[in-house]
This record gives structure tokens, C-alpha cells and sequence, in this order.
């Protein structure tokens, strides 16, 4: 029934305009945040039939993020609701060299903490399904949703649906011994892990002297069919250059070096795992991290998790497209 499932929180996201601080903010912008909702949007808008599977609390907060997602054409019937919880919010803070950029979660006992074990009737969602996507922020929750992860991909597993997986390690939800008790045996039923070399390094305990060393450590150590990392290289806060390689097969793919002018990087790790599924499905690994990595460039030209960019221009830029007005 579809491409790709995915599983996971999203939050509210508020953002104060015109880089003003937190402090003395008066008014915000509001979107919806979330990895696992932002691939199911991103993989519809290239054409991919999506469904984002949650928990959500039953009020007019959570019908809004529901909402973001119909409007993207994600399948969201499989959300649980509950009029028990909250829903979670988070503000980003825009900075500009010398300040950096920052984020504020209030994300504490939000609906999806409180999922578990039994909520979804996987084998049904995940029937025919070519592909399914989760985080590491996912299990950073609770117990209780890290045990809900550990289910879906077992489900996934027996179903024959592909898994991929970022492991978004957020300092904020747990510790690195944490994050590494929890994530490493989730490892087994893994197929393509996406990460950068500071995430594996803090949650996998594997380094390594290059980016290609570290990404064909993890693929010998957890025999991942693909490992995938993003690089991106601070040349200020509003200029930074993206990158990313995938190992597969025995061999490092590697591609174009993007500069990038930030209107906000919020969700380009996301929006790299959405052209790599992209890539996959109508091709192979090389086309994957050449749509991924192409996607996630451009995600920085828009405000916003969502990438609202298309797949023509996508394939515009790969084929070297430039800056000059469209018209």
C-alpha cells in the first residue's frame, strides 16, 4: 500500500522572526517539527506514497499537526489519539555569526511518550510496505516508546520491509551511555543507517581516521546493507557547505560539495533521508545519495522542517542548475 511508513513525534515548532531572541520575542512563527512526519512529507512530495504513524494529543494543537500532514498527502488514519497528554513544543532561536543558532525543547510527557508495545497493529501497516523509517529520538523518549521502536522493526523485519534508520542522537533526551545501551541492539533489524561521524561516535562508540573509514566500520560491524553519512562544514551561520557519502557493496559513493545560504537547516538530515528512499526505490544507492543530498541543499533555501521543494528541482540541480531567476 505504500512506500514508505514512518514513526514518530512531532512537536510544535515556534520561532520568534527577524533573528530576535527568545527574550524578547513578541510574536512567532508556527510549523510543525518532527523527523519521522517531515520524511513522510518530503517522500509525498516527490511522488511517493507515504503514511506517518504517531501519537497525538486530541485537541486542536494536535489536529493541526495532523493537518500539516494531510496537506502533504500523508496518510495519517494510523495516528493514535488520546485526550490525556500533551503535545510537545520546541522554539528555535535563528542566530547569525558570532551567535549561533539554538533550540528550546518543552517536550516533557508529550502523547507520544506515552506510547508502547500494542498500540499499532503493525503487520497491517506495514503489509506490502516497501520501506520503513524511524530515529533515534524516538526511543529517547521513554522506555516505554524505545520498546514500541524495538516492536516496529521486528514487525518490519518479519514483513520484509527495508528499514532505515537515523540515529539523531539529542543530548537533551538522554546520555551517550544511554543512547548506546538502547540503539545498539536495535541495530540488528537495520538496513540503511543515516547518520553524521559525531552521532556515531557518540552512540555507536565507532571512529575512525575518514568519514569512508567510520561508515565502512559500521557496515562491517552491524552488516548494514548501506551506511550513509552527512557532512556539513560551518563556513559561518548563514553559509555552510553540505556533503554526504554512502558506503555499499564494498565501495564509497561519494558526491557534490553544496554551498549552501541558510534560510533554515532545521530538517536536512531529514530531507537527505527522503531523496536517499527517493533515489532507492527507482534506482540504487548512487541515485540515492545524489537525490538525498541534492534535496537536503535545498532545504536550507526554505523555512520550515517540511522540504517544500520539488522534485524537478532537484533534479535541476543535480544536473548542475545554477541561481539565475526561473522565469
Amino acid at each position: 500500500m505504500y512506500d514508505v511508513v514512518t514513526f514518530g513525534e512531532t512537536m510544535l515548532r515556534l520561532s520568534p522572526p527577524d533573528y530576535r531572541r527568545l527574550e524578547h520575542a513578541y510574536s512567532f512563527d508556527l510549523n510543525a517539527g518532527g523527523a519521522e512526519m517531515s520524511v513522510a512529507c518530503n517522500v509525498s512530495r516527490l511522488g511517493l506514497r507515504s503514511a506517518w504513524v504517531s501519537r497525538l494529543t486530541d485537541n486542536s494543537l494536535g489536529h493541526y499537526i495532523r493537518n500539516k500532514a494531510r496537506e502533504q498527502g500523508v496518510d495519517t488514519s494510523h495516528i493514535l489519539w488520546t485526550k490525556e497528554d500533551r503535545v510537545g513544543v520546541y522554539f528555535v532561536e535563528f542566530g547569525a555569526s558570532p551567535r549561533p543558532s539554538r533550540v528550546v525543547y518543552d517536550r516533557a510527557h508529550s502523547a507520544m511518550s506515552k506510547v508502547k508495545p500494542g498500540d499499532f497493529d503493525w503487520e497491517s501497516i506495514l503489509k506490502d510496505v516497501k520501506w520503513f523509517y524511524t530515529t533515534g529520538i524516538t526511543p529517547a523518549l521513554s522506555k516505554s516508546a524505545a520498546d514500541a521502536t524495538l516492536e516496529a522493526l521486528r514487525t518490519s523485519r518479519q514483513m520484509g520491509c527495508r528499514v532505515a534508520c537515523d540515529l539523531n542522537y539529542r543530548a537533551r533526551l538522554w546520555s551517550e551511555d544511554e543512547a548506546h545501551k538502547c540503539m545498539v541492539p536495535l541495530m540488528e533489524y537495520v538496513d540503511v543507517l543515516i547518520s553524521t561521524e559525531e552521532d556515531t561516535a557518540k552512540v555507536l562508540k565507532i571512529t575512525g581516521e575518514s568519514y569512508q573509514e567510520v561508515a565502512k566500520k559500521l557496515a562491517e560491524q552491524f552488516n548494514f546493507e548501506a551506511v550513509c553519512i552527512t557532512i556539513r562544514t560551518d563556513l559561518s551561520v548563514l553559509r555552510n557547505q553540505w556533503t554526504a557519502i554512502v558506503y555499499a557493496d564494498g565501495k564509497v559513493y561519494d558526491d557534490t560539495t553544496y554551498e549552501v545560504e541558510i534560510i533554515d537547516r532545521v530538517g536536512a538530515g531529514d530531507s537527505f533521508a527522503s531523496g536517499f528512499l527517493y533515489g532507492c526505490i527507482f534506482g540504487d544507492v548512487d541515485k540515492g545519495l545524489r537525490y538525498g543530498n541534492a534535496y537536503a541543499a535545498l532545504l536550507h533555501s526554505v523555512p520550515g522542517d517540511i522540504n517544500w521543494c520539488t522534485l524537478q528541482e532537484v533534479e535541476t540541480l543535480i544536473k548542475g542548475g545554477g541561481t539565475r531567476i526561473s522565469r
